[in-house]
């Protein structure tokens, strides 16, 4: 024996999760879950058909409202709450607002629906109890104190109930919306779509209304506030421009004025000391070239000066006269000559004059511009001051505007939304009014029943689903290799399935019908157990074979002995050992109770040969004497293992028959000194997770597992849903055996 973990002797199977879909699987399936499947199903569709027929008939009537993406101007101006632009999600928004509470609650107080039992339950018991108990109405209920939180609670019930019944929803991708309101009384229904739709617009007026009021009030408040601001921001400025010396005409302040004004004194000033001072600086360079100052400009242009030359020019005539007439020495001609020096005297004094007075005009000029220039920096000066204060004035003065610019907006739009108040429109209209039905909408019978239909199949293959993934047993080979990943070794077949007359099985034990219909299906069950075990250890031969279970009452003994007559009907020389120290079962398949068993061969107390028994097909028994008990490990024991290798000489096949591996421990200490560990499941009994813990008990020590047979299979059940397995086809080969 190798000493693998955990060995098999077969490639596992891939795992559920990539297995493909197999048809014929799922109608094997159905064919085994039939019976839940009907059950269920029918209970399903009873159950609808049960509801159809005592439901009662329900109205419902349609009103449909569209979402006008039209608006009428009345007036030029913006409205304070705009329409509602034209997409989808706004379309999607007003469905939510039909079906909101709010509006509910609106339609409850104007239709007076608290009033009414059918959405008042309270209310229809109330009126129940006074027709039931007639004294109730000569006594005078008190007045109870109505509890906040209770009243709230009962006006949301009503709420939910009267929502019960509306149904909102948009036509497509359009902008009608249909309010839609189901009611056992046609009229109601007809009554509440309307209702819904009409307090929709009116609350769609109302939000503007109250906008518009409420803008109106807030613009008539800030206008108010604004104007005085502006008053005192104006104020402000004129308070500043005063004590500031800011004052201003004509866009420009008094200091820049007079700075201008003698700005321009001062240009024409400087501009008449320059030309003085040319004058004086041309007469002074003409008299230093010797000019006896008659070229002098200003002399030219002076009556006196040409009064005198004139003279001169005279009197210079007079002695040219004189002097050719009576000769240089003449009285008359020395008298003219003394008149002419001294006219050229006279005009030497004026011309002295004339460059004094220019110098004198050169003076007053220079000081003119001096004082001129004195006045413009004193100015400047001013004005400088003007301009810092002017920073402050011009913040005053941006505030007072910034005032002035809201007042005005605002003042506007306060005329605007005045003017819109009471010509506000809703942003939509109702395009068709809820007709009374004339026909119930509900219960539809057809509909009802198709429904049931397939919600019972739904329901019918819900519960085979769910039967299956809750199934705890194993029914198939595939199964077998796919949930435990160990090999399938065959299946042993209940008696009676086995044979034509079922109940002709109680009068035979399956061990002793092998022998007397060795030609039977159930006999070639074993036979098929048999060549499973003998050949699952590849190129080895296996002649010690424990066969176990995990959980008790699963066929072990049973399927052990009858292993053992076939193989010794076959011509092997087989024994079989009871290794269930705690519920022996072989003895019950002997003809007497044993003295001598196991325990005494190991004790030493008799030897193999007087403890075996020779069974009628030619098998070999090594069973436990009844009284046998020992609180000892003896299957571990040096002794044990010795007999085991006495068997092994002895005989071809030695089966050891153990105790479940769940339950004791003794079956994991002889797995690892057999050749092969074979793991009994009862068929569609045991439970899976059973199995695997057995089989998870023996990794890990060095056993081969040759894998799992199922007992007690039902063969008609299996050849009617086992799909996968091969005595699926058992009524196809049946007629080879002989019952």
């Amino acid at each position: 024996m190798d000493g693998s973990a955990f060995e098999t002797s077969h490639t596992p199977a891939p795992s559920a999760g990539v297995m493909a879909f197999d048809l014929n699987i799922a109608i094997a399936t159905f064919r085994r879950r039939l019976r839940l499947f009907a059950a269920v199903a029918l209970a399903v569709f009873v159950a609808v058909l049960l509801y159809t027929l005592q439901e009662k008939p329900r109205y419902t009537a349609v009103a449909q409202v569209m979402l006008d993406v039209r608006t009428e101007q009345v007036t030029d101006m913006n409205a304070v709450l705009s329409g509602l632009p034209a997409d989808s999600s706004v379309v999607d928004t007003e469905v939510e607002i039909l079906r909101s509470r709010s509006l509910a609650a609106r339609v409850v107080k104007q239709l007076k629906l608290d009033q009414d039992p059918y959405f008042n339950p309270n209310l229809a018991t109330a009126h129940g109890a006074s027709s039931w108990l007639p004294w109730v109405k000569k006594a005078v209920a008190p007045t109870a104190v109505v509890d906040p939180v209770e009243l709230q609670r009962q006006q949301e019930a009503l709420v939910d109930r009267v929502l019960a019944g509306l149904r909102v929803r948009r036509a497509g991708l359009t902008y009608l919306i249909s309010v839609e309101y189901t009611h056992p009384k046609a009229t109601e229904a007809a009554r509440l779509a309307n209702a819904f739709a009409d307090l929709y617009l009116t609350e769609q007026l109302e939000a503007k209304f109250d906008a518009t009021k409420k803008a109106n009030e807030w613009l008539d408040t800030r206008v108010v506030e604004l104007r005085d601001q502006l008053q005192q921001a104006e104020a402000d400025v004129q308070q500043y421009k005063i004590a500031n010396n800011l004052l201003s005409a004509e866009g420009a302040t008094l200091t820049e004025q007079e700075i201008s004004g003698l700005n321009q004194q001062l240009a024409s000033a400087r501009a008449g000391q320059a030309e003085t001072d040319a004058r004086l600086k041309i007469a002074r360079d003409q008299l230093a070239r010797g000019s006896n100052g008659e070229d002098v400009g200003e002399s030219l242009n002076s009556p006196v000066v040409q009064a005198l030359r004139k003279q001169r020019s005279e009197q210079s005539a007079k002695v040219a006269d004189l002097d050719g007439r009576y000769g240089p020495l003449h009285p008359e001609l020395l008298k003219a000559k003394r008149e002419l020096a001294d006219i050229d005297t006279q005009i030497q004094s004026e011309i002295r004059r004339i460059i004094s007075n220019l110098e004198a005009q050169a003076q007053v000029a220079r000081q003119r511009t001096g004082s001129m220039a004195g006045s413009v920096a004193s100015s400047k000066g001013t004005l400088a001051g003007n301009n810092r204060a002017g920073i402050r004035l011009g913040e005053l003065e941006r505030k007072a505007e910034s005032v002035r610019t809201l007042y005005e907006s605002l003042l506007a739009r306060f005329k605007q939304t005045t003017t819109n108040q009471g010509i506000e429109q809703p942003d939509a209209r109702v395009v068709s009014e809820a007709k009374i039905p004339t026909k119930p909408s509900y219960p539809k019978p057809s509909m009802n029943l198709l429904f049931g239909l397939v919600l019972a199949i739904g329901a019918g293959a819900a519960a085979i689903v769910l039967a299956e993934i809750l199934m705890a047993g194993l029914f198939t080979e595939d199964e077998v290799e796919r949930r435990l990943q160990v090999p399938y070794l065959g299946a042993v077949p209940l008696l009676s399935s086995s044979m034509e007359n079922p109940k002709s099985a109680r009068k035979i034990k399956p061990t002793d019908y092998l022998l007397a219909k060795p030609l039977s299906s159930f006999a070639e069950s074993f036979r098929k157990l048999r060549a499973a075990i003998l050949f699952s250890k590849v190129g080895e031969t296996v002649k010690v074979v424990v066969i176990t279970s995990s959980l008790p009452g699963e066929g072990k003994t049973t399927t052990t002995f009858s292993l053992a007559r076939t193989l010794a009907t076959a011509g092997s020389n087989v024994v079989v050992v009871d290794c269930d120290l705690r519920q022996s079962a072989i003895n019950a398949f002997l003809p007497h109770v044993p003295t001598v068993g196991l325990l005494e061969v190991l004790n030493g107390v008799c030897t193999l040969d007087q403890a075996l028994f020779t069974d009628a097909s030619g098998a070999q028994v090594l069973p436990l004497a009844k009284s046998a008990y020992t609180p000892r490990d003896v299957l571990g024991s040096p002794a044990m293992l010795k007999l085991l290798q006495e068997l092994r000489q002895r005989f071809d096949v030695v089966l050891l028959d153990t105790a479940p591996l769940l339950a004791i421990a003794d079956t994991r200490i002889l797995a690892p000194h057999a050749d092969a560990v074979v793991m009994l499941a009862r068929w569609k009994k045991t439970p899976i997770k059973a199995i695997t813990s057995a089989l998870s008990l023996l990794q890990g020590r060095g056993i081969f597992v040759a894998g799992v047979a199922l007992t007690q299979m039902d063969l008609n059940a299996q050849s009617r849903y086992g799909y996968g397995d091969s005595n699926y086809y058992y009524k196809s080969y049946r007629k080879y055996y002989a019952e």
